[in-house]
C-alpha cells in the first residue's frame, strides 16, 4: 500500500542502530540504510515530531536452532551505545529492549500513547528481526505503521527482501525515505 499520509501525531522509531551491531555490518546496503535513517531522524526533529531511538541489550531466554543461549554472553563495553550519527538529543526518547520487539516490556506503548502518537514510522536494523518484530507489535497495538524500507538493513539480503515484500505490506504502508520526507512536507 503506498504511503497515504503522515499523521499529525506520528513518531519515528529507529531500531538497533547501535555501535556493536552497525560496526559488524559494513556492507553498502546497511551503510545506506544508516544514512537514510539518520536523515529521517533529522527531519522528524525538524518538524517537532517524536524520535524514539531503540537499542538492545539482551535476547529472549530459550533455546533456538540458531544456538547461542540468551543473555549468557557479556556484551563488550559500548556495544549498546547508539551510533554517533544519530546525535542523541534531549528531546529524543531512548528505549532499551531485551527482546526482538521494541514494545515488549519496555514501556514504549505507554510512552507513545502519552505523546498522543497514532502512527509510527520504522527504520533500523535488522529488517527481519528487530524491525519486523517491532512492526508486528505496533500493528497489534493499533498504530498506523509506516515502514521506511530503504532506511532498513539486514545481514541477510533474502530475509530483508522477504520482510519488505511479503510481511510489511500486511502490517502497514511501505515507503522510501524520500516519500516519507515528501509526505511530511506536504502535511505540515
Amino acid at each position: 500500500m503506498p504511503l497515504t499520509t503522515i499523521d499529525p501525531t506520528a513518531a519515528l522509531v529507529v531500531v538497533d542502530l547501535q555501535k556493536g551491531i552497525v560496526s559488524a555490518l559494513t556492507d553498502t546496503p546497511v551503510t545506506t540504510a544508516v544514512q537514510r535513517a539518520t536523515h529521517l531522524v533529522t527531519e522528524f526533529r525538524r518538524h517537532g515530531l517524536p524520535v524514539v531511538l531503540v537499542n538492545v541489550t539482551g535476547r529472549a531466554p530459550g533455546r533456538t536452532d540458531a544456538g547461542r543461549s540468551a543473555n549468557t554472553l557479556a556484551l563488550p563495553a559500548g556495544w549498546a551505545d547508539l551510533i554517533d550519527e544519530l546525535d542523541l538529543q534531549p528531546t529524543d526518547h531512548l528505549v532499551t529492549k531485551r527482546r526482538r520487539s521494541a514494545f515488549h516490556d519496555t514501556g514504549l506503548d505507554t510512552l507513545l500513547r502519552d505523546l498522543g502518537v497514532t502512527q509510527v514510522v520504522l527504520a533500523g536494523i535488522a529488517t527481519s528481526s528487530g524491525v519486523e518484530s517491532t512492526a508486528r507489535s505496533a500493528s497489534d497495538h493499533g498504530y498506523h505503521v509506516v515502514l521506511a524500507t530503504d532506511a532498513m538493513g539486514d545481514p541477510d539480503a533474502e530475509a530483508h527482501r522477504h520482510s519488505v515484500e511479503r510481511v510489511f505490506p500486511k502490517l502497514g504502508e511501505t515507503a522510501t525515505t524520500a516519500e516519507v520526507v515528501d509526505m511530511m512536507e506536504a502535511t505540515r
